[in-house]
């Protein structure tokens, strides 16, 4: 037992450098698209108190490591062709482990519990619904190189069927990430909501949504008071002041 445990400090640090050794320092840092309001870490997600961030701009941003840790914070909009006046909107965050296969290839592999989602579709739910989260996914390829206009380190990654994601610009190094632990644990999995599983992003697919988590986090936005229209109430009211008057 002795021998045992003396032997945990040799095993644990073999892994870590496994796991660094399956990394690639080139990608260390955080990265975001040209709008670089997306950021990860907490200004984008807060664990303790449940709550997403809305950016003033749509784009995604992925961190990486050195010890083979990724986050990835996702926000989209989408206009409805059959309904313009009903857009919906939509937050992705999670992190977890990555890995870069033999083949170039990078394989991100997220902490089951902790992805979080929030879809804000007006017209169909009264409020965003908020439920976890939880895609594995595969890069095809990756690289690493100075963008000849900015003169800044662009990161682009291509998904696993070869297609190019839009390029992100080297943010901060070290990256900007929430601590790479699970933060949210539970006894299962699935407790509290079932995650959206790992079918390929879109805002299209049949996919049903899981059970929110907090159906009334955020409430539906109130519009501003319009004075004029208050006006016009004003006016009704009077006149039917009036003929109620003259008539009793």
């Amino acid at each position: 037992m002795v021998a045992l445990l003396r032997s945990l400090p040799a095993v644990s640090t073999a892994l870590v450098s496994l796991a660094a050794a399956q990394a690639d320092p080139q990608l260390t840092g955080t990265w975001t698209t040209k709008s670089r309001q997306v950021i990860t870490g907490p200004g984008f997600y807060d664990p303790v108190n449940e709550k997403m961030f809305e950016p003033s701009l749509t784009g995604f941003s992925y961190s990486f490591t050195d010890d083979g840790h990724f986050e990835e914070a996702y926000y989209r909009a989408a206009s409805n062709p059959t309904d313009p006046a009903c857009p919906r909107g939509i937050i992705q965050w999670q992190h977890g482990t990555y890995v870069k296969n033999a083949n170039g290839s990078l394989s991100l592999t997220p902490f089951s519990v902790d992805g979080r989602q929030l879809l804000s579709d007006p017209c169909t739910y009264p409020n965003a619904v908020y439920t976890r989260y939880n895609q594995s996914e595969l890069f095809k390829d990756y690289e690493v190189l100075q963008d000849g206009y900015s003169k800044s380190q662009r990161l682009n990654l291509f998904a696993f069927d070869g297609s190019p994601l839009n390029p992100m610009y080297l943010a901060y190094n070290p990256p900007q990430m929430l601590p790479t632990v699970t933060l949210n644990p539970t006894s299962t999995a699935t407790a509290g909501a079932k995650a959206t599983g790992k079918a390929k992003r879109s805002f299209g697919g049949s996919e049903p949504f899981a059970e929110p988590l907090n159906k009334n986090v955020l409430l539906p936005r109130k519009e501003p008071i319009n004075a004029e229209r208050w006006w016009w109430i004003g006016v009704g009211v009077t006149a039917l002041g009036g003929v109620g008057y003259y008539c009793f």
